[in-house]
């Protein structure tokens, strides 16, 4: 079969007849005996022919082939044949390389790389609140305290509920799995001694400071990282006010009052909760419950568990923070963010009331 090209193959002319290529085709697959000849050549001199005109001719010669048929292009003259042959060779499919996997020693290594990232952002953060913060809170007319307070009643007041629920339950659980064991041997009255020191050293402060890392953190993220998004936090610097002057500073001083208060909110609570447990499965009564705590617990055990809840409020405020501020793209990476400030806080909790367990216990306490 012989393709006689002729006339003019440039833009101007082709977007006249669209559908030069569908044509032949469609006269192709009307005549079947001549695929049986199975070699097509190309000849003529088209007056015209640039980058569009020797594409189509590619494309119909790859449906050609595509075909089984041998196409010969020797009937084109020099440079026209070259251009062809070059659109050509970039519509023939390539063969892509296999993605590489990474080692185990890679692996290991960019992840230790990404959290050695993450710690200097977090250490960076701290650093900008003992500047900055230092700074404001020996001009206390400074600090924006109506932000402040806005932080206290979304993350203090709204809290209670869930805080309260939470630690009841907690509470009736450490009670009802330490009577199981104790009243094998007649102990019960040391229900008391187990669920009280437990609660206040340890339950409390813990169970209140995932509770914030959750519910609290993950806002501070969500709030800041579509603030980002939206470019408020750059209108804010745009207009000479610092962001963390207004946004990340009240958050953090919030915290720090309201950590504490939810935390002995807790304590008691989980008490009661242990006490109901104790009165109606153990024969515990709730005087008697009561009238041991002050024999069990004295002031300093109460204080070995609020002395962490500052400590706890800074990291989940700053690591909220952080992850909001570093929010780029589009509205999923706030999703993401607030997914990873929520680990990364409830980590950093487990991981600091470990330390000050064993700072304790170096300590004689």
């Amino acid at each position: 079969m012989r393709l006689h090209i002729s006339g003019c193959w440039d833009l101007a002319h082709l977007t006249r007849e669209p559908d030069t290529e569908s044509r032949l085709l469609t006269w192709l697959a009307a005549h079947p005996e001549m695929a049986e000849r199975g070699q097509a050549k190309v000849e003529g001199a088209p007056t015209a022919l640039d980058s569009a005109g020797a594409l189509l001719i590619a494309r119909i010669l790859e449906r050609l082939e595509e075909d089984n048929w041998q196409v010969d292009l020797g009937g084109l003259p020099t440079e026209q044949r070259k251009l062809v042959n070059l659109l050509k060779e970039h519509l023939a499919p390539r063969e892509r390389p296999k993605p590489r996997r990474d080692g185990w020693l890679a692996i290991i290594g960019r992840a230790t790389v990404g959290k050695l990232i993450e710690t200097n952002a977090f250490l960076a953060f701290v650093g900008e609140l003992s500047v900055q913060g230092g700074r404001l809170l020996l001009m206390p007319w400074r600090v924006r305290w109506r932000e402040v307070a806005a932080e206290v009643e979304a993350a203090g007041l709204r809290a209670l509920g869930i805080v309260g629920l939470l630690s009841i339950l907690i509470g009736m659980v450490m009670a009802y799995q330490a009577g199981a064991t104790l009243s094998d041997y007649g102990a019960n009255i040391l229900i008391v001694n187990l669920v009280a020191i437990l609660t206040l050293r340890e339950m409390g402060p813990l169970l209140t400071a995932i509770i914030v890392a959750g519910r609290t953190g993950s806002s501070y993220t969500a709030q800041l990282g579509t603030m980002r998004i939206t470019e408020e936090i750059d209108a804010l610097r745009a207009i000479g006010i610092s962001p963390f002057e207004m946004l990340i500073l009240p958050k953090v001083i919030a915290l720090m009052v309201v950590l504490p208060l939810l935390t002995v909110f807790a304590n008691i609570l989980g008490l009661a909760g242990g006490s109901v447990v104790a009165a109606y499965r153990f024969d515990v009564s709730f005087a008697v419950y009561f009238d041991r705590l002050p024999e069990v617990v004295d002031l300093t055990t109460l204080l070995l568990g609020l002395v962490k809840t500052p400590v706890f409020a800074i990291v989940i405020a700053l690591i909220g923070c952080m992850q909001g501020m570093r929010v780029a793209g589009s509205a999923l990476a706030v999703g993401r963010a607030t997914t990873v400030s929520v680990v990364q806080a409830t980590f950093l909790v487990i991981v600091i009331d470990a330390l000050f367990s064993v700072l304790f216990n170096l300590m004689g306490y």
